[in-house]
């Protein structure tokens, strides 16, 4: 392996404490009951609509109202993107010894671009990543393999060279559909209805932690010896 790829959110980045900030302030304003944070952090790969959802459920997505509350909730998001969102605890060693060994890691997302570039430069990010693919960069998102591919073709390494990391069954669809080698990431946002048996998933490799997704890597790409058993 040659390269490492990352899904975003609830992967690379543990950004669901500031959807659930925003969310449930939404509530309040509302003046209907809190979204449970923990209900929210299931939704947050699942995308805008969704989380919104959790505080509209009376409201059909394609509603005027639905929408105007929506774009309210990115544009919350967008103005604070970062106030409560970091790495996942142990992935900045991970990146840094990738990026000690000259391997290049980057983002293959569903999440929009102004939003994605946002939050990389929030975190310092920007200039670390080799290769940033979105929605407006493809015709066709995950799980379809096309913005795998054209993430491959960016850094210039074989797709099925590469390691993909997601935490949602699109992930893994999309990595294995473009012959790479795909990681579980179970430690990040699970949708409710996919987290009974993430065997189910065919992932190549389930990580529970960002210690475990680093010694797999460190075998698979980096080749030194491993310190902890590899989750599969």
């Amino acid at each position: 392996m040659k390269a490492v790829l990352f899904d975003l959110d609830g992967t690379l980045i543990d950004t669901a404490a500031d959807f659930i900030r925003i969310l449930q302030d939404m509530c309040r304003e509302k003046g209907c009951p809190v979204v449970d944070a923990d209900l929210i952090r299931t939704q947050v790969s699942e995308g805008a609509r969704a989380m919104v959802k959790l505080v509209y459920p009376e409201l059909d997505v394609e509603d005027p109202i639905f929408l105007a509350h929506r774009q309210d909730f990115l544009d919350r998001y967008g103005a604070d993107i970062a106030v409560d969102t970091d790495l996942f605890t142990g992935m900045q060693a991970l990146l840094a010894e990738l990026e000690q060994h000259q391997i290049p890691w980057g983002i293959v997302t569903n999440k929009p671009r102004w939003l994605s570039e946002s939050l990389l430069q929030a975190l310092n990010l920007t200039a670390r990543c080799s290769v940033l693919v979105c929605p407006e960069d493809v015709s066709k998102t995950k799980p379809d393999p096309e913005p795998m591919y054209l993430a491959a073709d960016q850094i210039q390494i074989d797709a099925k060279d590469c390691i993909y990391v997601g935490d949602h069954p699109r992930d893994i669809d999309a990595g294995r559909s473009a012959g790479m080698h795909t990681i579980l990431a179970a430690y990040g946002y699970l949708p409710l209805q996919y987290k009974d048996d993430l065997t189910a998933w065919h992932a190549d490799c389930i990580v529970n932690t960002v210690v475990e997704l680093h010694d797999v890597i460190r075998q698979h790409v980096i080749g030194t010896n491993s310190i902890y058993p590899a989750q599969t």
